[in-house]
């Protein structure tokens, strides 16, 4: 595992874009010295251009700013866009670029998922929440329920050296930033990635420490819920053995495809006592889970093959009471309030045609990630982004 326990942290939740977007670009509006930011997608919507907005306001004050985005989710940036950005000195890098073939983009796998900010080494925001309009409740019925955790603490500083991690060889220049390991509150809290590299499965790994572990609740609100038969058999144990096991998962999905995967396990985890929501008041995106009344996470990995085997991912694993109390009475609140319960009646309703399906596809997608190895986009690779000629998309930077 290779994340480390640090003592003395303090943690704030922030729920949806609505209470994300403002605490986060105020905190960058506020920066004096550095901002990293990473994420899977920045769109040119109304959340796009205030993050643009005070980046290049950052830049002028001097803050070094460096971004890294994801070749697949951050495909289409124009080149106004980049071109604002980059003449004021921001540095903007694009993990995994691929050019479309007949019109498709190929780099489909081993994506750039974490969504993380460090701002001055000081402060920092992990979760799930991309930049863009589709993460506020007035973008519609399917604006996206999701959560990300504001942090100041010890911790900052492994967020902080793992992002610098990730730019490497593409900055070569040191940070500025002088992240401080002086406590600052009570809470517990380690940062766990996933990577294809040395830490393939360290997030999996400890959910499944939790799970095995839980003797009183253990809660699961995730957006595309699949996982492997470890952490299947690990919340079957644990409801057979008392604990209260729930899922709170998609009943208004943002793809189809997703909530049907995750309807082939519900028979299974039903039958063996875990109870299930589906979320239907807007499409769910969080990557949360609590157990009993002090473990937590919250980060960008879902339970499913994607995350758990070939995307780059980040959680924070929480240990702290009152940040757990908080969480779980949200989720009590969500699931009375704007979620229906699946009763196993209606899920065993010609079933007898659906198990071969089920069986199928579960050990198809439990092999995915192996087969996905295999393509193209296996490799790693991070390269700087210069505005193009013309406008209507950028170009790789010809250095790095």
């Amino acid at each position: 595992m290779s994340g480390i326990w640090r003592d003395g942290n303090q943690l704030h939740l922030l729920i949806n874009g609505e209470a994300y977007y403002p605490r986060v670009f105020e905190c960058i509006r506020q920066a004096r010295i550095e901002v990293l930011l990473e994420t899977f997608i920045i769109r040119e919507d109304k959340v796009g251009l205030e993050l643009q907005q005070v980046l290049i306001e950052a830049a002028r004050r001097g803050v070094r700013v460096v971004i890294a985005v994801d070749g697949y989710g951050t495909a289409d940036l124009q080149h106004e866009y980049v071109a604002a950005l980059t003449r004021e000195g921001v540095k903007i890098h694009v993990f995994d670029p691929s050019p479309r073939r007949l019109g498709v983009r190929t780099n489909l796998f081993r994506r750039l998922h974490r969504k993380l900010v460090v701002i001055d080494g000081q402060r920092a925001f992990v979760g799930g929440i991309n930049y863009s309009a589709d993460h506020l409740g007035d973008y519609g019925e399917m604006a996206k329920q999701d959560y990300a955790v504001e942090v100041v603490g010890p911790v900052v500083s492994d967020l902080h050296v793992a992002m610098l991690r990730l730019l490497r060889p593409a900055v070569s220049e040191p940070s500025p930033a002088q992240p401080s390991r002086k406590p600052v509150g009570d809470a517990r809290v380690m940062l766990l990635e996933r990577d294809n590299e040395r830490h393939t499965t360290d997030i999996e790994d400890e959910h499944l420490r939790a799970f095995e572990s839980a003797r009183k609740r253990l809660v699961i609100a995730n957006a595309y819920f699949f996982p492997g038969y470890r952490v299947l058999r690990a919340l079957r144990n644990a409801a057979q053995r008392g604990v209260q096991v729930t899922l709170i998962l998609q009943g208004q999905p943002d793809m189809r495809w997703v909530q049907a995967f995750s309807r082939l396990l519900y028979n299974y985890l039903l039958r063996h006592g875990v109870v299930v929501y589906e979320y239907c008041q807007r499409p769910l995106h969080g990557k949360v889970a609590l157990v009993d009344d002090e473990w937590s996470t919250v980060g960008s990995s879902n339970l499913d093959p994607l995350s758990l085997a070939l995307n780059l991912e980040a959680n924070l694993v929480i240990r702290d009471r009152a940040f757990n109390q908080y969480l779980h009475d949200h989720l009590l609140e969500l699931s009375a309030q704007h979620c229906k319960r699946i009763e196993l009646e209606r899920v065993i309703r010609g079933y007898w045609w659906r198990a071969p399906l089920v069986f199928l596809c579960f050990h198809f997608l439990r092999r995915f990630p192996a087969i996905a190895g295999w393509l193209p986009a296996h490799r790693k690779n991070l390269k700087p982004l210069e505005p193009a000629d013309k406008a209507g998309g950028y170009e790789e930077g010809k250095t790095g």
